[in-house]
């Protein structure tokens, strides 16, 4: 028996790469573990990835202005994108001096004036016994107003996104000086079977973000100057402020409405009750315009987001993320939903095609 096993021939063993069992798990390891460090790698490098994701959407920002130029300037593409990137670093510098001193003093009196407006909701509450102590409402009203406190910091200084701003910038500028360099290279790494399908949805995501961008400033511009500008129009406080927080805001949909209606609110109230009244119909106005007029005429242009899925999307990236993420949520979205579609539309015709 023992000279029988002796003789038996030899079976493949764990480091025997030829045997086909072998390579199969080796292979079904190999992808698992692919998973998981892309995973995460993902939750690690975070923030690089907005970053990218972020100049991405940049780049399709100063595409969609250059081919606007296109229409009323006949020059080369090279020297349209030059005078986008000057409008935009005009419109930057323009945004810096107008926040400045002056807008930094008014954003410390809207801290302020937004810190008191809520003690008088406390005290209101308490008269009609629907709080027995303002404790936990001044410990709200504290975070509130730290956060606001930061939100003006930011607004007035901007020091602290400075860094990310310009490298979002600078890798904006690469992407749109040479963008089928690096579509060439992400289409690389597809089969070639793939790879006109790939260029096709890629080309849609990039004419989707660029119209939902197109949008997104143009109700940004809405907002801030009509809101500024009816502010002013009534004698409603820091109207200038209140504008370019509004503007600003209106970048982050739903979120930003509730916050930047908040300020309105508790300022126009703080200079009495018909001041009030005036910045709650300006609140309205602003909100119905955009609602009504701005956003359907972008979603009938581009994709149509359902505001839970947009809102429940900013939740989650600005759990996730911070700011940043918050305020892609909605051009990330936006992408997927478009790559889901064409996938499932290119799905359904191969298999017509195979029927």
């Amino acid at each position: 028996m023992a000279d029988a096993a002796a003789d038996a021939p030899e079976k493949p063993g764990p480091a025997e790469f030829r045997d086909p069992f072998v390579r199969r798990e080796l292979t079904r390891a190999s992808i698992w573990l692919g998973l998981a460090l892309l995973i995460f790698l993902t939750g690690y490098l975070a923030q690089p990835l907005l970053l990218i994701v972020g100049a991405l959407v940049f780049a399709s920002m100063l595409d969609g202005g250059q081919r606007l130029l296109a229409r009323v300037l006949p020059i080369g593409r090279g020297w349209r994108i030059l005078l986008v990137t000057l409008a935009s670093l005009a419109f930057l510098g323009w945004i810096g001096w107008l926040t400045g001193v002056e807008l930094a003093n008014q954003a410390s009196a809207l801290r302020s004036t937004v810190a008191a407006q809520i003690d008088r909701l406390g005290q209101v509450a308490s008269q009609y016994g629907l709080l027995e102590n303002q404790g936990g409402l001044a410990n709200l009203g504290q975070q509130l107003t730290g956060s606001l406190g930061r939100l003006t910091s930011a607004v007035s200084t901007a020091f602290g996104a400075i860094a990310s701003a310009f490298l979002i910038f600078v890798l904006g500028l690469f992407i749109i000086a040479e963008p089928r360099l690096y579509e060439r290279g992400l289409g690389w790494m597809v089969p070639l079977d793939g790879r006109a399908r790939f260029y096709e949805t890629l080309e849609r995501i990039s004419w989707t973000i660029r119209h939902l961008m197109f949008g997104r400033l143009l109700g940004m511009a809405i907002e801030g100057v009509g809101t500024w500008l009816l502010l002013t129009l009534g004698g409603v406080p820091l109207a200038a402020l209140l504008g370019i927080l509004t503007g600003l805001l209106a970048f982050i949909p739903n979120i930003g409405a509730i916050v930047s209606g908040a300020l309105i609110l508790a300022v126009g109230f703080s200079a009495g009750f018909e001041t009030g009244l005036w910045a709650l119909g300006v609140y309205v106005i602003v909100q119905i315009v955009d609602s009504y007029l701005i956003v359907p005429l972008v979603a009938k242009r581009t994709v149509d987001l359902a505001p839970a899925l947009v809102l429940g999307a900013q939740l989650l990236f600005g759990a996730l993320f911070g700011l940043i993420g918050l305020m892609l949520a909605d051009p990330i979205v936006a992408a997927i939903k478009v790559a889901l579609e064409r996938s499932a539309r290119y799905g359904a015709r191969d298999a017509a095609a195979e029927a």
